[in-house]
């Protein structure tokens, strides 16, 4: 429980030090909220490649490790927004194009700019266990600092 109660802490604290003035996904965002996902974007490069764009483990790949499956899942909401752009499997080498992925699910999974339910989706998908993502949340709320 302790733990927990730290996580939690950590995580609110972290959350009132982010600008909220910065657009909080560019490429077919729904929410007129604004949010600055930067700093959490560049923790998770940290975490997952040390900001290498050509890093791969699996088929994990790019400077945020990006899956076929999430290329996939990133087109399919771009289909049904009505866009015609679309990621291709080189995109996970960019890392431009990796950020737009990730403000993308963003706008589709996480409306309330959570950081904590970004940083724990990141590592293990939306049904993600809070359990299993514990590991992931400390090390990119460590870079976060």
């Amino acid at each position: 429980m302790n733990k927990f109660v730290k996580t939690v802490c950590l995580s609110l604290a972290f959350m009132s030090l982010i600008p909220m003035s910065a657009s909080a996904a560019k490429n077919g965002s729904h929410s007129s909220a604004s949010f600055d996902w930067n700093p959490v974007m560049e923790a998770i490069i940290q975490v997952e490649s040390e900001g290498n764009k050509n890093a791969v483990s699996g088929n994990s790949v790019g400077a945020m490790q990006i899956t076929p499956i999430l290329v996939k899942e990133c087109n399919a909401i771009l289909k049904s927004r009505k866009s015609h752009k679309r990621y291709s499997m080189k995109d996970r080498y960019s890392i431009e194009k990796s950020k737009e992925m990730f403000l993308l699910i963003q706008s589709q999974y996480n409306k309330q700019n959570n950081v904590e339910k970004a940083i724990r989706s990141w590592n293990g998908g939306p049904h993600y266990s809070i359990r299993a993502t514990n590991k992931y949340l400390k090390k990119v709320m460590r870079q976060l600092k």
